[in-house]
């Protein structure tokens, strides 16, 4: 039954109407949003560049920080935010707030713990790296500010998912694009007219990030006017919530490591196979398979909430059809995506190929793009089965396919035809859709089966509910 306290809003609203139009409601706003944070991570790295090679190269040290901070924060905001729609779908106000007051409790920890205890070791950390003399400066300086404000990061990482379990995507999606903008501007204003170099590209980034922190505080604490209250006098610790969103949470979190770390599997494995050249192939045209997939991470975001309250709601069908969807939203897309990068793939390529040093890899690259774009339509199968996976709070199992698809199958399968079989770059083409595309079907296959599991229980559940609801 619904709590008789309970007040609907519109967001809430949209997460318990119609799944289909709950998924594009959701998801474009997303789009946008990160679509604005893609061009603003762009216009960043073009303003450090303009600082020099130790600039860039002090930027570069600190990304893997960076990739273990954003994978954290974002991480528990999933987890806290999946497990919010799921209380939502159970029509459960009061467990619905205090799953919320679990996550916030949880980010404040959590972040303090991953950035204070690091703020005096940094210099050691670069050293060990191998960054000596300025740029081991410039490193330090950069982190520190980052580091020592990690927990403005987090808090605005977790309001912003507790906004989209709720579905209220659009004001998530104005923060992001507020602290995208804000960092668009101010980055040459301390770059350049304030003279502070790479740390002032680090407060420009700190100091976008705290208004957008203040803005959702002022959302989610004053203004209440969001279907979650806050209010730490109704807070009840229970380790069951703690471990559920860490059970979603943590997975996430390490799924972006996962990443990172097939990353550098794969570079190891393409200098092997085909020089640096290969390397520059392969980074260059992964950005623009990552920005094709942009759509997709808006997606998911809706695909999370809708199916953690249709779950919540034990109403799989509804589960079920806002996941297909989704999914066929998502193919549409990719494959328009992929047949313009197909096309235009020589024009796109002069992007990374224009100045007379990079026109080497100029054929390589296009050839790279071409043989990447079979694979865009299959990549809603694996990444809004994930999303599947952490809306019903299975996170291990949403881990569990990006591992699959990103460190065993793609590293596997470039290794075996570049490196064993000897096929070199064009191994390495095939092993990167090879294993792509098997990783998806894989997942798309697991999802379902997950489904029909779940249409399962649920009956199985009601009709032993039955015999006492005739008493």
């Amino acid at each position: 039954m619904a709590e008789m306290n309970e007040r609907v809003t519109r967001g809430v609203k949209i997460l318990r109407g119609d799944p289909k139009k709950a998924i594009l409601r959701l998801s474009g706003p997303m789009m946008i949003a990160m679509v604005v944070q893609t061009l603003y991570n762009l216009v960043d790295a073009i303003w450090v560049s303009g600082l020099g090679a130790d600039a860039l190269a002090a930027v570069g040290l600190f990304f893997p920080f960076m990739m273990f901070l954003m994978g954290f924060s974002n991480g528990i905001g999933i987890g806290g935010g999946s497990a919010v729609s799921r209380r939502i779908g159970e029509r459960k106000k009061e467990a619905a707030d205090n799953t919320a007051l679990h996550t916030l409790v949880l980010t404040v920890v959590i972040g303090a713990v991953m950035s204070f205890p690091f703020l005096p070791i940094l210099p050691k950390i670069f050293s060990m790296m191998g960054a000596t003399g300025n740029v081991n400066k410039m490193a330090t300086g950069y982190s520190r500010v980052i580091v020592g404000g990690a927990l403005l990061l987090f808090f605005s990482n977790m309001a912003n998912n507790l906004l989209r379990a709720e579905g209220d995507a659009k004001r998530s999606m104005y923060a992001i694009v507020l602290g995208s903008v804000l960092n668009i501007i101010l980055d040459p204003i301390f770059i350049y007219l304030l003279k502070m170099g790479v740390v002032g590209a680090a407060w420009a980034t700190m100091i976008s990030i705290g208004i957008t922190a203040i803005i959702l505080f002022i959302w989610l604490f004053y203004k209440r006017d969001t279907y979650i209250n806050l209010r730490f006098s109704e807070f009840k610790p229970n380790k069951s919530i703690v471990g559920e969103i860490l059970r979603v949470g943590v997975p996430a979190s390490f799924s972006m490591i996962s990443m990172s770390i097939a990353m550098y599997l794969l570079n190891m494995i393409i200098i092997k196979a085909s020089g640096t050249n290969g390397v520059a192939v392969f980074t260059s045209g992964w950005r623009i398979v990552s920005l094709g997939t942009i759509p997709l991470m808006g997606i998911a975001t809706g695909v999370t909430a809708v199916v953690a309250s249709s779950y919540g709601e034990k109403n799989i069908n509804k589960l079920k059809v806002g996941y297909h969807y989704a999914i066929k939203i998502g193919v549409l897309i990719e494959a328009c995506i992929a047949i313009a990068t197909f096309i235009f793939a020589r024009p796109i390529s002069y992007i990374f190929t224009y100045s007379k040093g990079a026109k080497v890899i100029a054929d390589d690259l296009i050839l790279f793009l071409k043989w990447m774009a079979p694979m865009y339509p299959f990549v809603p199968l694996g990444m809004l089965t994930s999303a599947m996976f952490q809306g019903i709070g299975k996170g291990e199992r949403a881990f569990i396919v990006t591992f699959t698809r990103t460190v065993i199958l793609q590293v596997f399968f470039c290794y075996f035809l570049a490196i064993t079989l000897n096929y070199g770059f064009i191994g390495i083409l095939w092993g990167i859709l090879i294993g792509n595309l098997s990783a998806s079907t894989f997942a798309f296959t697991w999802g379902n089966l997950t489904i029909s599991k779940l249409f399962k229980t649920i009956d199985k559940k009601q009709e032993v509910k039955q015999p006492e609801d005739k008493i």
